[in-house]
């Protein structure tokens, strides 16, 4: 695992182990940067905590445009876009008590490089044993009106205002599918088509110190090649 950052500001990014679990049908998987292990915990203060979140497919890393990718069942395809939003990030302790960030709503897009670093900020000093979040867009907001920010229906993400939100946006080409092109739309906040999907890895036994001098990155692998191989595969042929 990473070892402590050795001084203040934002540390170079480090890799460390990783785990992985479901996101939807993408798969996250996760290391701590930097910034594992003890440090000092300053009396009432707050510091800043990084997120990374690296597109990949497979091994590879994602580059939009005409780059093939394999599906893992024999077909192959390529990505134009791929947006996904990340809401209601939490921080949990050992004691079994968490801090919620406040209008935590992120929208990651895997053409905008700016996008895939989430920074939060005012975060209570002390040791965290982990972290959760939410893969959509919870159902107050989905219902509650025009939106700002991450938000804004301009940017591409809003279906209308009885679907509410696109949690998940993949297009691209894929000679396997009748068209020669492919959109999938992930969303639905409501049964029986609740596609809202709570993420929380834990730190592996690791913790995160998070403190005006001590800034840590966690890093995260979103592979897009787990929505092709998942439970139930998605083929173009037959969508």
């Amino acid at each position: 695992m990473a070892t402590q950052l050795p001084g203040a500001g934002r540390p170079a990014p480090r890799r460390g182990r990783r785990f992985g679990w479901p996101l939807l049908a993408v798969l996250v998987s996760w290391g701590l940067v930097a910034g594992c292990g003890k440090a000092p915990e300053p009396a009432a203060t707050t510091g800043n905590l990084y997120l990374e979140l690296e597109p990949t497919v497979g091994t590879a890393p994602l580059v939009l445009g005409p780059t093939l990718y394999p599906t893992g069942n024999g077909e192959q395809f390529t990505i134009s876009t791929f947006k996904y939003y990340l809401s209601n990030v939490k921080l949990h302790r050992a004691d079994g008590t968490h801090y919620a960030v406040p209008d935590s709503y992120f929208l990651v897009d895997a053409g905008q490089p700016a996008s895939q670093h989430v920074a939060l900020h005012g975060i209570p000093a002390g040791t965290y044993t982990g972290l959760s979040f939410v893969v959509g867009v919870d159902s107050a907001r989905n219902v509650a009106g025009a939106q700002t920010g991450a938000l804004d229906p301009v940017k591409g993400m809003f279906w209308d205002w009885n679907s509410g939100y696109i949690f998940v946006r993949l297009e691209g080409t894929a000679a396997a599918s009748a068209t020669g092109r492919y959109k999938y739309a992930i969303m639905g906040f409501q049964r029986p088509y609740n596609t809202l999907r709570t993420i929380a890895p834990a730190f592996g036994g690791a913790t995160v110190a998070v403190s005006p001098e001590h800034e840590p990155e966690v890093h995260m692998e979103v592979d897009v090649q787990k929505m092709f191989v998942g439970p139930t595969p998605m083929r173009f042929a037959t969508v």
